[in-house]
């Protein structure tokens, strides 16, 4: 889907948001101006905004910091290059899954019910047993697990630890990791793709199979897939791919997010901290994108010319998938910030708005959270592009 921008984005963005009326129309500027239209030569740009745009839930989920999960996960790395050895897949892909599965902890459960997601790389008992021939024994497991709440002191609880990884091999981290080589290289083989391969982790090789169908092209990479299916354009492959969910969905992006932490932990320990504050400091990314604050203009009621042109871009993508006439309601304004109040023409417009902030979250150029009835949204200063695209 190639996003319609509105016309003289520099001059006319100002008019168009400062008043209290409304436009009926936006004017659409020739669509091959647009800066992020999906472009497979881009890949790898691609990539790397996508987990840079995703990267706050690694910071902010991470037990104990980031600095600490880090250095939990460096633990396992002998373990994590064997198995990359032998599945074919980058070994600092497998410890970003390790670091996002788990934070590092061998002892991690997605809940207290042990046929869901455990261990260092979070596998499903069924998947455990029924596909990489793991030895788990849910009710045995489920014990120990109980008795190791009532442990007396480490000693009991290591012997407790080491009986449970005897009936429940997802809590050894050498069979676990060993395992999750086995599942990549059999996805790899599938796709004949390193990232679709980690893609089909957490959404399943099947599921990943009927979205690649559906949009046609088999071989595309997983950054096509994401950025090039729209409600409008390849819409069933998108909304096979959104029913699966968030997690689902921008797993990889936050695996590739996950990996450059463990390299900035390895290579730039301090730049790691720093991020690590910034991350933490707001409830979304926007002090990354903005370190020294993005509302910092006195006026109340003025954008700056970068957020003014990715407000419009917002504006017009949401108009342009959806139909709806009826613009988005855009409250307070100031900065590289502003608010849109969740009040929708349709559902129509609603999904449209909700991929938009997906696709330009993906692409590191906002940052959003929602606050009661409103969507906050920082924009990146690399709207500069749109403002730059216009007077060309």
């Amino acid at each position: 889907m190639l996003v319609v921008v509105a016309a003289a984005i520099a001059a006319g963005a100002f008019l168009l948001l400062r008043g209290g009326d409304e436009p009926d129309s936006y004017s659409p500027v020739d669509l091959r101006n647009d800066p992020w239209a999906y472009d497979q030569d881009r890949r790898g740009e691609f990539e790397s905004r996508a987990a840079a745009g995703h990267s706050h839930v690694v910071y902010v989920k991470s037990p104990g910091g980031i600095v600490a999960t880090a250095a939990r996960v460096d633990r396992y790395r002998d373990d994590v290059e064997s198995a990359a050895e032998e599945s074919g897949v980058d070994p600092d892909l497998i410890e970003g899954m390790v670091l996002l599965e788990s934070a590092g902890r061998p002892d991690a459960q997605a809940s207290t019910d042990l046929g869901s997601a455990a261990g260092l790389t979070q596998i499903l008992a069924e998947t455990a047993t029924g596909l990489l021939g793991m030895k788990v024994d849910v009710a045995a497991s489920e014990r120990l697990t109980r008795k190791l709440f009532r442990a007396r002191g480490p000693r009991q609880a290591t012997r407790l630890r080491a009986r449970r990884a005897k009936v429940d091999e997802r809590f050894d981290p050498a069979k676990a990791l060993a395992a999750t080589r086995r599942y990549l290289k059999e996805a790899k083989d599938e796709f004949g793709r390193e990232d679709l391969a980690v893609v089909s982790y957490h959404m399943g090789i099947g599921n990943l199979q009927n979205v690649l169908a559906a949009y046609g092209d088999g071989a595309a990479s997983y950054a096509q897939l994401y950025f090039d299916a729209s409600p409008d354009s390849h819409a069933a492959a998108y909304r096979r791919l959104y029913a699966l969910g968030d997690d689902s969905k921008t797993y990889l992006w936050r695996v590739l997010a996950s990996r450059q932490a463990m390299r900035l932990y390895r290579e730039d320990r301090s730049k790691l901290e720093r991020l690590a504050g910034l991350q933490t400091g707001a409830t979304s990314g926007e002090l990354v994108l903005h370190p020294g604050g993005a509302a910092d203009d006195t006026d109340p009621v003025s954008l700056r010319p970068e957020a003014a042109a990715l407000l419009a871009y917002i504006r017009n993508g949401v108009r342009e998938v959806s139909g709806a006439r009826r613009p988005l309601r855009v409250l307070r304004r100031h900065g590289f910030g502003f608010e849109v109040r969740r009040d929708y023409a349709s559902d129509a417009q609603a999904q449209a708005f909700q991929y938009m902030l997906d696709r330009l979250q993906a692409l590191n150029l906002i940052a959003w959270t929602r606050q009661g009835n409103t969507i906050r949204i920082v924009a990146s200063s690399d709207g500069k592009r749109l403002v730059d695209a216009e007077g060309d």
